[in-house]
């Protein structure tokens, strides 16, 4: 994936309000299609008696839907890292897998899966072909974390009820319960991800592999 950078010159309401229209047209057409990939992935999930697969459909959903978390932090990044009326992110990712870099005293605290807010204070915000940085503080000690989109298991944005859940790569084992990181600059009070009985718009990526 490769992300162009556009020109920050234009700090007029009226750009602003441009973009932010442009993301959210995006993101509710982003909705649409993932109705239609959460049809497909229930028509295509594969259980005990289901074959086995010669071509990697899991990591090619998989890589399909990370592209979409790059795609909507590299917007965000595009507009001058301000987020658009209501929207703001619940990032989940495992600590340990390869190519995370968070402080210690995070990792200690988080020793398999940690879930960030981005909303209301944040910085440096970057996306990289591979993952994305970003600058947070936990009670108001600065970190920056690096995190890489195959590390993702879960992106939700609360304001409009989307979600996408997946495996983080090289993982197969279930998640441990944690508690939201509650960074500082996050109203905090809200889940990691909204139940996938619930009528949302969430895609869970989980094909079965049979043991």
């Amino acid at each position: 994936m490769r992300y162009k950078r556009v020109s920050r010159e234009c700090k007029m309401p009226e750009c602003r309000e441009l973009h932010a229209a442009r993301l959210i047209l995006r993101i509710n057409i982003g909705n649409c299609l993932t109705r239609a990939a959460r049809l497909a992935t229930t028509l295509f999930t594969m259980n005990d008696e289901t074959p086995d697969s010669l071509i990697p459909y899991d990591e090619i959903v998989q890589e399909a839907l990370r592209a979409v978390v790059g795609r909507v932090i590299g917007e965000i990044v595009e507009g001058g890292s301000e987020l658009p009326g209501n929207h703001h992110f619940y990032i989940t990712f495992k600590t340990e897998a390869p190519g995370v870099s968070i402080p210690p005293h995070l990792k200690e605290r988080f020793p398999d899966e940690m879930t960030i807010v981005l909303q209301n204070k944040f910085w440096d915000l970057e996306v990289r072909e591979d993952g994305f940085g970003v600058g947070l503080s936990f009670n108001q000690i600065p970190a920056k974390l690096s995190i890489p989109f195959a590390a993702i298991t879960a992106f939700v944005d609360p304001a409009v009820d989307f979600g996408l859940q997946f495996q983080a790569s090289g993982s197969d084992a279930a998640p441990e319960t944690h508690e939201i990181a509650e960074n500082d600059g996050s109203e905090g009070g809200e889940p990691a991800a909204p139940p996938a009985d619930d009528g949302s718009n969430v895609v869970t990526v989980d094909f079965g592999k049979k043991k």
